[in-house]
């Protein structure tokens, strides 16, 4: 697996344009338009508080959550995973000594560590320079969170993968996948400001951990019984994919005939 995780290094080094642009311009761009927005909002009603906390508070979650967001996301090697199915370059991948799952995971994993290393100097400058409430010392929890979070991520991404053995098309279930957990995950708006019922819902599903719990405990919107909770729910979360994604893989490589590239 250290080999795969190599490998995505080296692929993403090739286009350092786009490795900047995804890592770097796109989520500052994110981070100033949601800062705007909060930015707006609060001026607007004239108050420098809700829910309880500061509109630097909010500010702060703008920045982290436009960056955190990217490590948490999977779209671009699940879309890799569902071509190798479709065309049948997943022959190659059958046959080595190393399964589906983890030449991917090394892949994945590789590429969101590198990035990450590449990508954290920005929301930190800008909580600095801007003094936005920022708790350095629960980074390393926090990220441990969100890439154990990768993990439900992949497994889910194996699964909506497996389906390219029974139907053609199955991009468009990657994009109704992104656009859920984008509502989910926290990445819009703290997920502590939705009514009830359901804000306890949406805090108790895994997704919350993708932003939201790493994000509010990083900002001091939470404490560290939200991470707990958080890695507990992503174990059960990763045990429903993980059958899930098993069923339907070994039942896709039965029906699977092996022809194509």
């Amino acid at each position: 697996m250290l080999g795969c995780a190599r490998l995505a290094v080296l692929q993403q080094l090739e286009y350092r344009f786009n490795l900047i642009a995804d890592t770097v311009i796109q989520p500052v761009i994110v981070g100033l338009v949601e800062l705007t927005l909060w930015a707006a909002f609060f001026h607007s009603t004239g108050n420098q508080t809700l829910n309880g906390f500061a509109r630097e508070h909010y500010l702060s979650y703008a920045v982290w959550a436009a960056f955190i967001s990217r490590i948490s996301t999977s779209w671009m090697y699940e879309s890799l995973m569902i071509e190798d199915i479709e065309n049948g370059t997943v022959n190659s991948i059958l046959v080595r000594p190393i399964s589906f799952y983890e030449y991917y995971l090394g892949q994945f994993f590789g590429y969101k560590v590198f990035t990450t290393l590449l990508s954290l100097s920005a929301p930190i400058l800008v909580c600095v320079f801007a003094d936005l409430p920022l708790l350095i010392s629960r980074l390393p929890l926090s990220l441990a969170l969100v890439f154990f979070y990768l993990l439900l991520v992949h497994t889910m991404s194996v699964a909506i993968a497996s389906l390219g053995f029974f139907f053609s098309r199955i991009h468009h279930i990657t994009v109704a996948k992104n656009i859920t957990l984008w509502m989910l995950t926290g990445e819009l708006f703290p997920l502590d400001l939705a009514p009830e019922p359901f804000r306890s819902v949406l805090i108790a599903l895994p997704f919350s951990s993708a932003v939201f719990r790493p994000v509010g405990y990083l900002t001091g919107r939470l404490e560290i019984n939200a991470i707990a909770e958080g890695f507990a729910s992503i174990s059960i979360g990763l045990v429903i994919a993980s059958v899930i994604a098993t069923l339907l893989w070994n039942a896709g490589r039965r029906r699977y005939s092996g022809t194509g590239a």
